[in-house]
């Protein structure tokens, strides 16, 4: 195992970020909740709300908008040396977070797939093991992000530099729960 990072974010999406139908979608982040703790499971990511009841993130199987895609997507994972490089890019619209990962990471520089492909582990400040997570693929970029981004609807001639940018792990990774456990801000993510 190799460290990334301490756990800086935990976050559930409360409904969808991408809103509208194509070509006229729009992004917001306000669906966004920082949360101190997660359950994540199989079936997606619960946060803990602050009345210490369980708030269910979009992309679990039972929210009623789910964004469940067979398991694949239950949970996501980010690391700010990708919000630092996407800041440098658009600028100080990109706050830690705004692109919607569930777990985010201080971690300096940029982890392309090889570097989290066999997996990820979140482990507790006493060393014990919490859950592991199975990386399933990269968040691929979306026009409405990037139009967001950059704070204006995007030229289609600069769209494709953009996308390419954001792509290739940059926008984070979705994954799945191998198994089930409660995580924590603080913890550490490591890769397998």
């Amino acid at each position: 195992m190799r460290d990334i990072g301490p756990i800086e974010r935990l976050q559930i999406q409360r409904g969808p970020l991408k809103t509208g139908e194509k070509p006229d979608r729009a992004y917001s982040p306000a669906p966004l909740l920082p949360v101190s703790r997660l359950a994540l499971g199989p079936d997606g990511a619960l946060g803990a709300g602050p009345d210490g009841t369980w708030i269910v993130d979009v992309h679990h199987r039972a929210h009623p908008l789910s964004r469940h895609d067979a398991g694949q997507n239950g949970v996501s994972v980010g690391f700010t040396g990708h919000y630092t490089a996407m800041r440098e890019r658009f600028g100080d619209r990109i706050a830690v977070g705004c692109a919607g990962e569930n777990i985010i990471a201080a971690a300096t520089g940029v982890f392309r797939l090889q570097d989290v492909q066999h997996g990820l582990a979140i482990v507790a400040p006493d060393g014990r093991e919490r859950v592991r997570l199975r990386v399933n693929q990269v968040a691929h970029p979306c026009r409405p992000f990037t139009g967001w981004a950059l704070g204006a609807r995007v030229d289609p001639e600069a769209l494709k530099g953009h996308l390419q940018f954001l792509d290739d792990g940059m926008r984070g990774y979705y994954c799945s729960a191998e198994g089930a456990g409660v995580v924590e801000v603080g913890d550490l993510l490591v890769a397998v």
